[in-house]
């Protein structure tokens, strides 16, 4: 049985995958039985499509592979805390668990949204946050 971390380093593959395409690089994926159902990254530039975003893809990719909906027995690992948007859809996915790395405080959920999740939804932040952050401060060091 794998543990967060070894889930999260799966996700940050997806978001160095993400920065090779110029995309902000964020990366995802769904776990649903100690099995990994789903894996994404951003993108929004990729497909001119704002609502693109790494946990989005992940989601549609994780309802597909279960054929259901909801994703009650499942776990987000994304390596960025999830937008205001993002959030709706977890919380309508009814997600099991979420685990983010870095905080963003900018436009994460917890400062616009705290409630956002769905009331059974499991929150873990800061696994890797140095790791994840640091992808994200080197992607945006280069663009400027």
């Amino acid at each position: 049985m794998a543990d967060d971390t070894y889930y999260m380093k799966q996700a940050l593959v997806e978001a160095e995958q993400a920065g090779n395409r110029g995309e902000v690089p964020v990366g995802a994926v769904v776990v649903c039985r100690d099995r990994i159902i789903a894996r994404a990254h951003n993108l929004t530039e990729t497909l001119n499509d704002v609502t693109a975003h790494a946990e989005m893809q992940a989601i549609t990719a994780a309802e597909n592979a279960l054929g259901a909906k909801y994703l009650n027995d499942c776990t987000l690992y994304v390596t960025v805390e999830p937008c205001v948007m993002c959030a709706g859809a977890i919380a309508w996915s009814q997600l099991g668990k979420l685990v983010y790395g870095a905080s963003d405080e900018k436009r994460g959920f917890m400062k616009y949204a705290p409630d956002a999740l769905h009331r059974k939804t499991v929150v873990l932040a800061g696994v890797m946050a140095e790791e994840c952050g640091q992808l994200m401060t080197e992607f945006f060091r280069k663009r400027r």
